[in-house]
């Protein structure tokens, strides 16, 4: 039995994504695929668009066999966090094979050599990094300039102006972290990956002809894809169900007919959402307790402090807040910090120990329910299925992570009620889902 690991957050479902799954079995030869997806809250600091558990039902009916949640401190964090706790996850699990993701370059071996270049260079690498850092750069033109400096000097390989141009692509960036994950722990899963097509990442604008021969393989040439950050934008923006209607072709049908039945039902939720909030701890905390949470710096906490937040909506004070220096993906983030209690010690706290600390699984399919079993005898973490009674099945810091995972799903569950009078159960009632 082979298994292969993806890293997702679904938010939402559509095409690319299962072009993902299904070439991940194709070129791995893998028997069953098994993801690691964020929950309620997503790593560009955000809600996601709708819950956790109706983005594991589409994965499950579009070809994953078993959906396992991300806990909220790393499904929230930076590239390098994300990609380790996602990493750690899948490797504890003891029975996965590969590692499968998609990057802009759709090469491996240079992301390989990439990976082992910038991190077995760590000490100058990262003073280079820092010196850009002070400079003003934001972090990722830093990381970029880093690492042209570095490749400048480095005689190990013909190819650096290759490896420096990709640095800059966002999914190449988390195909290295994932690689330096695996080496990090002395992985034996083997990483491969498939080069993204026809939209880009940040796209935002709905593809609706299928004219660009390139699109994906032969037989799925009528396929569209569109990002995920174009149909969130439609269905954010949409009033009825003809303003979503052109996303149809870039989603499976069992996708489209869940956007169409329960739009304004279970979704759209926003971070405008959590305002209230958001606002009240940034208002209520100080300027020291600000800065204790993870991607808020002291800098930050003083702009936060110095400016009139009350009438702005957070997309206004996240612009107030940016720098030339700091992201806006990053200050966002950092406001998801503030809003769901998760500070910089405690993930490092996480870190310096196991990682992570459990398998908490969200749905699965009935036919790979053996999978459950085979973790629990090869794996090195405990298997939740039910969150009542994981109090004996954790040590300390393994409940209070999962206690992140429950607050935030209960937050997001209680803008889902204000927002649209819809109740969700809560996480102690909540079963996991089970498709035939």
């Amino acid at each position: 039995m082979k298994v292969a690991g993806i890293i997702t957050e679904y938010n939402p479902f559509h095409n690319g994504h299962k072009h993902h799954i299904d070439e991940a079995k194709k070129i791995t030869g893998a028997d069953y695929v098994i993801a690691v997806m964020s929950g309620d809250f997503v790593q560009r600091g955000a809600p996601a668009i709708m819950s956790k558990y109706d983005r594991c039902f589409m994965a499950l009916e579009n070809g994953v066999d078993l959906v396992l949640e991300l806990p909220v401190c790393y499904a929230t964090g930076s590239a390098q966090f994300f990609s380790l706790g996602a990493v750690a996850l899948l490797n504890s699990l003891g029975i996965v094979d590969f590692l499968c993701f998609g990057s802009e370059c759709g090469d491996i071996n240079i992301l390989n050599e990439a990976a082992s270049l910038l991190y077995n260079s760590d000490e100058s690498f990262q003073k280079s990094l820092y010196s850009y850092i002070r400079e003003g750069y934001t972090y990722p033109a830093a990381r970029a300039k880093a690492a042209t400096q570095l490749l400048k000097f480095n005689e190990k390989t013909n190819r650096s102006s290759v490896i420096s141009n990709i640095i800059s692509e966002p999914n190449n960036i988390l195909g290295i972290e994932y690689i330096r994950a695996l080496q990090q722990l002395n992985s034996p899963i083997k990483p491969f990956t498939i080069k993204r097509h026809y939209a880009h990442y940040h796209d935002n604008h709905i593809n609706t002809d299928n004219n660009h021969t390139d699109l994906i393989s032969d037989e799925n040439k009528s396929d569209i894809i569109s990002s995920a950050t174009a149909i969130r934008g439609m269905l954010e923006n949409a009033k009825a169900l003809s303003d979503f209607s052109s996303v149809k072709d870039s989603v499976p049908q069992n996708v489209y007919d869940y956007f169409a039945n329960n739009h304004y039902i279970t979704y759209p939720i926003t971070i405008e959402d959590f305002s209230a909030v958001i606002k009240y701890k940034l208002i209520s905390e100080s300027r020291t307790e600000l800065a204790k949470y993870l991607d808020l710096s002291s800098d930050m906490a003083d702009r936060i402090k110095n400016t009139d937040i009350q009438n702005l909506s957070i997309t206004e004070i996240a612009q107030k807040i940016k720098t030339k220096n700091i992201t806006l993906t990053r200050v966002y983030r950092a406001l998801i910090h503030v809003l769901l209690n998760i500070n910089k010690d405690k993930i490092m706290e996480f870190k310096g120990g196991n990682i992570v600390y459990y398998a908490r699984i969200l749905g699965i399919k009935e036919e790979a329910s053996h999978l459950i079993r085979k973790i629990k005898k090869s794996g090195k973490l405990p298997v939740i299925t039910k969150v009542g009674g994981s109090d004996r099945q954790l040590d300390t810091l393994g409940l209070h992570m999962l206690s992140q995972d429950i607050f935030a799903t209960h937050l997001y569950n209680q803008n889902l009620y204000a927002k649209f009078k819809t109740t969700a159960p809560n996480e102690y009632k909540h079963g996991i889902v089970i498709i035939p």
